[in-house]
């Protein structure tokens, strides 16, 4: 007995010592490009399953227009200054980085394939479900597009639906649901080519939205159905959610930027100034601000003018918010046009999301709960209070991904051939949770 009980001792003591030593080896690396603002954040394992983030920077996008490369050294530069204050604050040293992927090109579609089963007792195998994917993805693609992204929904084994996990399972006929996510190869291929001049390696490209839902769902969320709208700069990307997967993606040539088109516009100020405006005292709901409120001024200084003049916050609101309507109208109605059950709601990222009174305003245009989404303090730790904002939730998603992609790596042992074929059905698998 006591030599049994020594040896689960030892064997505890060496696996806990491994986990250990595995755990030192990773530095999660997520990097966000985007229109207006690059951001980094690098992140540890912790013994408890968290991911500590010890490090982040951002700095002042240029070179980018609508997601799509417009001048590779500028983003290059960008991509560096972010980079380096993420490495001051944490005292690590990177070389890869996983990235998002955007534009106003991405098409989702969802798609379905089917296959037989030829397996010794017509068990199915991994190579059947990888087969059973590729008859979904067989599709025709406009010149110089590409397939960036395969999200399973399901798996049908005879007419018996909502299967995730058939690998084990028998059948004669193999069907699968995918949701497939296309997009230009040149906005991909400069993006990567940006990343490398700032000197570093794209360890993996995730969608931005993917990214965001990575760090702040639930898996309630998921499963019962939600929208997540991540509004950036230029750029507001919707992806639905139901029954665990991705039922929907879309990407609307609009964001943040046209408030603050409407605010320069509309008072004559410089772009600059309208964005400061908008940040310190945007508004977008009227009825939340009162009667004494109403009534403030703001001291504006218009362009060519060295006086300044006041604006009262009732303007400032009337300007804001028929444009938020109108916006929100926008994505509404590619939800209902889907006809998706959001039973957990609307979830809005990106630092678009964080004008006052868009929660309200769009709780009320998509008739659902709608909330503002942090980064969930059950996957974070570490200096995870210094990202709780929405503008941090697609940055600390990829560090996320990159961390427990390492991890499965690490469980698998390398990358030879087959470990490379089961980390990728691992990683086919995790997109289910």
């Amino acid at each position: 007995m006591d030599l049994v009980k020594n040896l689960k001792i030892e064997f505890f003591d060496r696996t806990n010592s491994e986990q250990l030593m595995i755990n030192r080896e990773i530095h999660a690396v997520g990097l966000d490009i985007g229109t207006s603002k690059v951001r980094c954040v690098i992140g540890e394992p912790s013994e408890n399953g968290l991911m500590n983030i010890v490090g982040m920077g951002q700095a002042e996008s240029r070179g980018l227009r609508r997601g799509i490369v417009t001048t590779t050294d500028a983003v290059a530069d960008s991509i560096k200054r972010a980079v380096e204050e993420a490495e001051r604050v944490s005292g690590l040293e990177i070389q890869m980085a996983t990235v998002n992927l955007s534009g106003e090109h991405l098409q989702g579609e969802n798609k379905g394939g089917v296959v037989a089963v030829a397996g010794t007792g017509r068990e199915i195998t991994e190579e059947d479900m990888a087969r059973a994917v590729e008859s979904a993805s067989a599709m025709s693609l406009p010149a110089g597009w590409e397939i960036i992204d395969r999200l399973p929904q399901e798996f049908i084994i005879d007419g018996q639906d909502g299967i995730t996990e058939p690998v084990g399972m028998r059948g004669s006929r193999l069907e699968s649901r995918v949701h497939i996510v296309i997009s230009p190869s040149a906005g991909k291929q400069n993006i990567v080519k940006a990343i490398h001049r700032a000197g570093l390696e794209v360890e993996n490209m995730i969608l931005e939205p993917l990214a965001a839902a990575e760090s702040t769902l639930t898996d309630d969320d998921k499963e019962y159905g939600c929208a997540l709208i991540n509004m950036g700069a230029e750029l507001t990307s919707l992806m639905i959610f139901g029954r665990g997967a991705v039922q929907h993606t879309m990407v609307f040539p609009f964001g943040g930027m046209h408030f603050t088109k409407d605010i320069a516009v509309g008072l004559r100020v410089s772009i600059p100034e309208a964005n400061k405006i908008k940040q310190h005292y945007g508004c977008v709901a009227g009825f939340l601000i009162g009667d004494e409120e109403r009534q403030e001024v703001i001291e504006i200084t218009p362009v060519g003018r060295n006086e300044t003049r006041g604006l009262s916050k009732e303007i400032l609101c009337d300007i804001m918010q028929p444009r938020a309507v109108e916006l929100l109208q926008h994505l509404a109605h590619e939800v209902n046009q889907t006809g998706a059950q959001i039973s957990s709601g609307v979830v809005l990222t990106g630092g678009g999301s964080q004008v006052r009174g868009m929660v309200e305003i769009a709780e009320q245009v998509f008739d659902a709960p709608t909330r503002l989404g942090f980064v969930n303090t059950e996957y974070f730790g570490g200096l995870a209070a210094e990202v709780r904002t929405p503008e941090w939730a697609t940055v600390c998603g990829l560090a996320l991904a990159s961390m427990r992609s390492q991890i499965r790596e690490h469980s698998n042992g390398g990358r030879s051939t087959s470990r490379k074929v089961a980390a990728w059905f691992e990683n086919f698998r995790e997109k289910f949770r």
